[in-house]
C-alpha cells in the first residue's frame, strides 16, 4: 500500500526489492562490464604488437607467431565486445522490464473492477 508520504520513486524502489531484482550497480555485472572493456582494448593492442613484431624480422617462424598473436587479439576483442554488450543490455533491460511491470500495475489500478461498468 502506498502511504501519503511515500513518493512514486519510493514505491518503485520498494516494489523492485519485493520483486527481488538485483541492482546492477551491486554484484558482478560491473566487474564483467569492466572486463569486457579491458578485453576490447587489449584485442587491438595485441594485433598492433603482432604487426610490429612481424615487420621487425625476416624470420618466417617469428612472423607465423605474430599471425597467431594477431588472431588471438582479434578473438579477444570480439569476446570483449560480446561480454560488454551482454552486460550493458542486461542492465538496461532489467530496469525496463521492472518499469513496464510498474506501469502495467498502475494501469490495472485505474481500470474499473466491473468491465461492463462505464
Amino acid at each position: 500500500m502506498m502511504t501519503a508520504t511515500e513518493t512514486r520513486a519510493d514505491k518503485f524502489a520498494r516494489e523492485l526489492t519485493e520483486l527481488k531484482i538485483p541492482d546492477p550497480a551491486v554484484g558482478r555485472s560491473g566487474l564483467w562490464l569492466r572486463l569486457g572493456v579491458a578485453l576490447m582494448v587489449l584485442g587491438p593492442v595485441l594485433a598492433i604488437v603482432a604487426y610490429l613484431m612481424s615487420h621487425n624480422t625476416s624470420d618466417a617462424l617469428v612472423q607465423r607467431d605474430a599471425i597467431i598473436i594477431a588472431l588471438l587479439g582479434i578473438a579477444v576483442g570480439v569476446v570483449g565486445s560480446a561480454v560488454f554488450l551482454r552486460y550493458s543490455i542486461t542492465g538496461f533491460l532489467r530496469f525496463w522490464l521492472a518499469r513496464q511491470s510498474y506501469e502495467f500495475a498502475r494501469l490495472g489500478d485505474r481500470l474499473p473492477a466491473d468491465p461492463t461498468a462505464p
